[in-house]
């Protein structure tokens, strides 16, 4: 039930983006920037936790995930040092994910070649 339950959330965000994109003039940093928001704005409201109960990993995957992460440091980090708190907290969360994707990026583009 839990693989249903990731497929099924994960496949409505892919799904949504993907009519955005059809019938849009978005590109896909527009879309990507805006399920990032989106991932943060329901954070604020409290949703994604619960969105991350319903679906596990197919909620944490997705790009909204990422959103949640930085809402969530920066919201902790506020709570600790006030305003200042707001920056310093930000990375709190999503700096493992930020240090894999780089170092990950990094060796692909060692193994495969460009096009041109």
């Amino acid at each position: 039930m839990n693989f249903l339950c990731a497929f099924l959330f994960a496949g409505v965000a892919c799904f949504l983006a993907q009519l955005i994109l059809d019938n849009t003039k978005l590109t896909p940093g527009h879309v990507t920037s805006f399920f990032t928001v989106l991932g943060a704005f329901f954070a604020f409201l409290g949703l994604y936790e619960k969105f991350i109960e319903f679906a596990g990993g197919g909620a944490t995957t997705i790009i909204s995930n990422f959103g949640y992460m930085l809402y969530k440091g920066a919201y902790l980090g506020f709570q600790e040092n006030g305003i200042l708190g707001l920056f310093s907290g930000l990375l709190m969360y999503s700096s493992c994910a930020i240090t894999g994707v780089v170092f990950f990026a990094f060796i692909l583009t060692l193994l495969f070649k460009p096009r041109d």
